[in-house]
């Protein structure tokens, strides 16, 4: 699509609502906006972690007043809200991700902050080289029948659904069994950390979409998303250690609760690097993760997985125990034509 009709597009809010960018101050009054919206629609919280989103604003060079827009109504309160992602380099593929609250849909707001959030994601196309797809994306669940309208209205295809899986035990699962020279132990020490961004990098290079960034690029990210969040747990983050060479296998990072349920373990990252793959080390972590958990007092657990994984991971999950208990649904829009860079199969 020729990107400068995108910028002939102009809409503007309804009379008296205005707009401008987050502060950390606004993370209360769009957990509240979050909520309304996802009980109206999915019927629970989305998010009930204030932290969490406040850990996400603070993300390494993603700025919360140029990188979010929000709108308020005249009466002061929040109406919308909408962020864009190009912290990923080359930004061929930027996150848009936005709600309205209930009380004001239907007065144009979702199709503003959404042409607001293509001009945003322009700004990332001259820093992505030329030959490369530039393709912004949004995702938003089967149940919102809105959104998903205003997106292919604006000319964005379903490209992929992606999974929340969920436990829920009565009783422990089975032992864990590890395979012949492959042993488990927690995270020790800060010396860790790199070692286990690497594994992460290794296990999650086959997954659809994935782009490769520059070292330091990514291991500030990882830090930030993983040890530096309020809910970090080293003795829930579990590696599978090859005895003979020392080096990681495969890895369990989880979180004491999901970001919406304080009741549920969280499964955040799970990956096993290629040359260990098919030895029943991914079963084995996900086992051990759910009877630590439930040695704590959880009795679900839950994790995300593409519907479509490339490694066959939803098998795993089901096999593991596991259903499907949320789906939600990419969607995509491409502004420029050209090479895909971001992982697409397991040939790549």
């Amino acid at each position: 699509m020729n990107t400068q009709l995108q910028k002939e597009v102009v809409l503007n809010l309804p009379e008296g609502f205005t707009a401008r960018g987050a502060m950390m101050s606004d993370v209360e009054p769009a957990l509240v906006l979050f909520n309304r919206w996802s009980r109206s629609v999915i019927g629970r919280d989305e998010i009930t972690d204030a932290q969490a989103i406040r850990n996400e604003w603070g993300s390494p060079h993603f700025n919360p007043a140029e990188d979010i827009c929000l709108v308020f109504a005249p009466n002061g309160q929040m109406a919308g809200y909408t962020e864009v992602w190009t912290t990923i380099k080359p930004a061929v593929h930027p996150w848009i991700w936005g709600r309205v609250d209930p009380d004001y849909e239907g007065l144009g707001i979702g199709s503003w902050m959404m042409h607001w959030a293509e001009q945003r994601t322009l700004q990332a196309l001259p820093s992505v080289p030329a030959e490369l797809r530039f393709a912004p994306r949004v995702g938003t669940y089967p149940e919102a029948l809105k959104p998903k309208q205003l997106f292919e209205d604006m000319g964005y295809r379903h490209i992929r659904s992606s999974y929340q899986m969920l436990i829920e035990m009565d009783a422990p699962v089975p032992e864990p069994v590890w395979p012949e020279g492959i042993i488990l132990r927690t995270f020790s020490s800060e010396i860790d950390a790199e070692a286990i961004y690497h594994a992460e990098e290794d296990s999650f290079r086959d997954h659809f979409g994935y782009v490769q960034q520059p070292f330091e690029e990514g291991f500030n990210r990882f830090k930030h998303f993983v040890f530096d969040a309020a809910d970090f747990d080293p003795t829930l983050l579990f590696l599978a250690v090859d005895e003979s060479s020392g080096e990681i296998a495969g890895i369990n990072i989880c979180s004491p609760h999901s970001h919406y349920d304080p009741e549920m373990g969280w499964v955040g990252t799970l990956g096993v690097r290629r040359p260990w793959r098919k030895r029943g080390i991914g079963l084995a972590l996900l086992r051990h993760s759910f009877n630590e958990f439930y040695r704590r007092g959880k009795r679900k657990v839950g994790l995300g997985v593409d519907a479509q994984n490339l490694t066959g991971a939803l098998r795993l999950y089901e096999n593991a125990g596991m259903h499907v208990h949320q789906a939600f649904n990419l969607h995509e829009k491409e502004l420029r034509p050209g090479k895909e860079f971001s992982v697409q199969s397991l040939a790549e």
